[in-house]
């Protein structure tokens, strides 16, 4: 498995997205959301998702240069419609309206439907943290093909449902939750399909209904579980919601259609702390609540307690030193790509 430094995997992500008809300005921010998602150790919303980032562009599913139309706006309100352009140059512009109305009115909330697969969803409820803001923002896939059984059931009718909930503070690492509501996003086993590699009993369930290990098994009819294990009617429930909130309140409705684009449609809301007390005093006492936390002495089979997002901060800071690791199919796809679209390939460590 090959170990390739971020910055020229960056390059060549960019490369290839220009090859594909894709402008600089929005090659440089899927090419910046891919990487770090990499870098922060989330490697199913990275560079796996290139082949079909690019294959979605060529069907038309994914349009470079789409228009960013806002269809119905209030003081502290917006809904978008994307136009099908990439998720991730989409959902920052609409993260950045959502915070520059909560800069005036203490409060933005947006929507935004038809747009492509906005990566990790984590980024863009930290952009709000970094401006001093609560952040918070679900994504659902609306009426295309599901990967979620809900609770009880065998048969895949939910999306992965992610949330994020992000805050500011005096930490060095950013503190948030960027969660799927499902046992494990779906394209965790595609890395696992990828690495050849069997996953924990509990994730999925076969086309029969049956627990499986086998990231082929989902591929072939399964469906993946709600988080919670034998507690799964909470995920279920958080799953229920966020479709609620990314999937009908957008307009985008529910239910299945295999050969529908993917589109994630996503609720967004920012907070300003100081319309409740004053954002220093807030960003102080989060940094002394995380000590708080951390200072619990750890259960047998841990050595710490971590505060949510100190992972993906210490990740990051290893694989900026040491590289990304990529898995050796997701690498031979990439080179290929690569190879087509005249782009150079990174040498690997």
């Amino acid at each position: 498995m090959p170990t390739v430094d971020h910055e020229p995997l960056g390059q060549m992500v960019e490369g290839i997205l220009r090859a594909a008809d894709t402008s600089v300005e929005e090659a440089q921010i899927v090419r910046r959301h891919m990487i770090g998602a990499n870098l922060v150790g989330h490697d199913s919303h990275g560079v796996i998702l290139l082949p079909t980032y690019v294959d979605r562009i060529k069907k038309g599913h994914i349009v470079p240069g789409a228009k960013f139309e806002v269809v119905r706006e209030g003081p502290t309100t917006a809904r978008i419609n994307g136009n099908w352009g990439f998720g991730q140059v989409v959902s920052e512009r609409a993260m950045r309206l959502a915070i520059d109305k909560a800069k005036t009115y203490q409060l933005g909330a947006v929507t935004v439907f038809h747009q492509s697969h906005v990566g990790r969803v984590g980024d863009y409820p930290l952009m709000a943290a970094r401006a001093g803001f609560i952040g918070m923002m679900t994504a659902d896939s609306g009426k295309t093909s599901k990967a979620v059984a809900p609770f009880g059931g065998r048969v895949a009718r939910l999306g992965t449902n992610p949330i994020c909930i992000a805050m500011p503070s005096d930490l060095e690492g950013p503190v948030f939750i960027d969660m799927a509501t499902s046992a494990v996003a779906a394209g965790k086993i595609g890395v696992a399909r990828n690495r050849k590699q069997q996953m924990p009993v509990g994730w999925i369930v076969d086309k029969d209904g049956r627990p499986s290990t086998d990231p082929n098994a989902y591929y072939a009819g399964g469906a993946i579980l709600p988080v919670g294990g034998d507690q799964g009617h909470k995920g279920y429930g958080l799953s229920f919601m966020v479709e609620v909130l990314s999937g009908l309140l957008t307009g985008l409705g529910f239910g299945i259609d295999p050969k529908g684009p993917h589109n994630d449609g996503v609720f967004m809301a920012v907070f300003a702390v100081d319309a409740f007390r004053p954002l220093e005093e807030f960003k102080r006492e989060m940094a002394d609540f995380v000590k708080y936390i951390k200072d619990t002495p750890p259960a047998e089979g841990f050595t710490e307690v971590l505060y949510p997002g100190e992972i993906e901060y210490r990740t990051e800071q290893q694989r900026r030193r040491e590289g990304i690791p990529i898995e050796d199919e997701t690498w031979r796809q990439l080179t290929g790509l690569a190879e087509a679209s005249g782009v150079a390939i990174p040498s690997s460590r």
